[in-house]
């Protein structure tokens, strides 16, 4: 039997800008549809995903020449240190959760009716329900509010707490009706695929961990090297596109000053400075490559 593999998302200006690359990290591997592009471009490659599915159904796709692959959040101190080591020229991050976990019901990403409340990227993370069964109602409100931009979250952690001293969240069915119980009857799907998300994003640690990986990833790459950060959550491009804008700077002194006295230097530049967007005929074959923005950052090392 053959495996289906989906067209990684912009893929085109990845590999167009990943041309010449000798060293790649793919930080999140998936099921290789960048990493093989990266391989016919004669690149050496470190996979890394925290999934051992996807590492699995990787390794099955590339083989073992010239790939190196690694089980482990990108944002732990193991891949970290794995990636300083590696010296990459180019390093790809393909952040959200990928087609083969939203497709794999078992997984519980999907609010679709008696799913499990799992969510888990890899075996790091706590489930969903172990995660909505623990946290306090403080933090729920915050995932909510932040992650799932849910003006109500106070409410609705209030209610996910109610709910779960009665009985454990287990399915997806218990936390949609936690969440029609505070947006009424008339709340859909969008509301559904909204505040799951914010509770994925809470249970595999993501901003969290983006934040941490950046600059390390930055420092990591040789002098000329790209970061592309491919992103689908507001909170994630905000993130990319901060630190890419800082990073950018070549001064930091306050305004009026006759001369620059603060000895900051800029680390390199955002190329180009928007984002990039799927195309229209991208989103039409791939509907959730809506939302994809591609960020990309060169840096220069000083000295």
């Amino acid at each position: 039997m053959t495996t289906s593999y989906h067209t990684p998302v912009l893929i085109d200006p990845v590999l167009d800008r990943a041309r010449g690359a000798r060293r790649v990290v793919d930080a999140t591997l998936g099921h290789g549809g960048h990493a093989e592009g990266f391989a016919r471009g004669g690149a050496e490659i470190l996979g890394i995903d925290r999934d051992p599915d996807a590492i699995a159904t990787a390794r099955a796709r590339l083989g073992e020449a010239r790939v190196t692959y690694l089980q482990a959040p990108y944002a732990s101190d193991d891949a970290l240190a794995a990636v300083a080591g590696f010296r990459p020229d180019f390093v790809l991050l393909d952040l959200g959760v990928s087609s083969r976990q939203l497709d794999d019901a078992s997984r519980g990403f999907t609010f679709r009716p008696g799913a499990p409340l799992d969510m888990r990227m890899g075996p790091d993370a706590p489930t969903a329900a172990e995660w909505l069964a623990g946290a306090g109602e403080e933090e729920v409100a915050q995932a909510l509010h932040d992650f799932g931009d849910e003006p109500r979250a106070r409410r609705m952690a209030a209610e996910i707490v109610r709910r779960r001293e009665r009985s454990p969240f287990l399915t997806s069915d218990d936390l949609v009706n936690a969440i029609r119980a505070v947006l009424g009857a008339r709340s859909g799907p969008g509301d559904f695929a909204r505040l799951f998300q914010a509770v994925r994003i809470a249970v595999n640690d993501e901003l969290p961990g983006l934040a941490r990986a950046l600059p390390a990833f930055r420092d990591a790459l040789v002098d000329g090297g790209t970061l592309a950060v491919i992103s689908y959550h507001s909170g994630e491009d905000r993130l990319v596109k901060g630190a890419f804008r800082g990073w950018s700077v070549a001064c930091v002194c306050p305004p009026g000053l006759p001369q620059c006295v603060c000895g900051h230097v800029s680390l390199g530049e955002a190329e180009p400075r928007r984002a990039i967007v799927p195309s229209a005929e991208e989103v039409a074959a791939n509907p959730r490559s809506r939302s994809a923005k591609l960020r990309f950052f060169r840096v220069r090392h000083a000295g």
